[in-house]
């Protein structure tokens, strides 16, 4: 399996709510995606909010690792989770092949379609980063 390192965002409204995007296929996540060869995990979060969202943000602390084995992918994913704040930006789909929609939801709903967070994002946003191995994904 190849390894690949993925990095989400994990960005609150004053409103208590957490954007989220839709990936296509009902799959609803954090914005984020593929680190590339030459990026830092920072880096790659900064360029991967911006590209989905069309905002520009900062990222803050480390709030989870989770690691997947996409058998349908032959990938073996390490993905980390950081806070970010919208310093910039318009919200925009500026890639509309892999994101069909963006939506600010509450936790509770953030929490349902997101399950493979195991401690929800409540205890995420106390700052702890927590590791969850997703185990082997069909």
């Amino acid at each position: 399996m190849e390894e690949v390192k993925v990095v989400y965002a994990l960005i609150k409204s004053k409103y208590n709510q957490i954007l989220m995007v839709d990936n296509h296929e009902g799959h609803w996540s954090l914005p984020g995606g593929r680190v590339e060869p030459d990026e830092t995990l920072i880096e790659a979060a900064i360029r991967e909010v911006h590209e989905e969202t069309g905002f520009e943000v900062e990222i803050g602390n480390l709030i989870a690792v989770n690691e997947a084995k996409y058998v349908r992918r032959n990938h073996h994913a390490i993905l980390f989770t950081f806070v970010a704040r919208i310093v910039g930006g318009t919200e925009a789909i500026k890639k509309p092949n892999e994101i069909l929609q963006i939506e600010w939801v509450d936790i509770e709903q953030a929490n349902e379609r997101m399950p493979y967070y195991s401690e929800g994002l409540n205890k995420m946003l106390t700052g702890y980063a927590l590791y969850n191995n997703q185990g082997t994904i069909g």
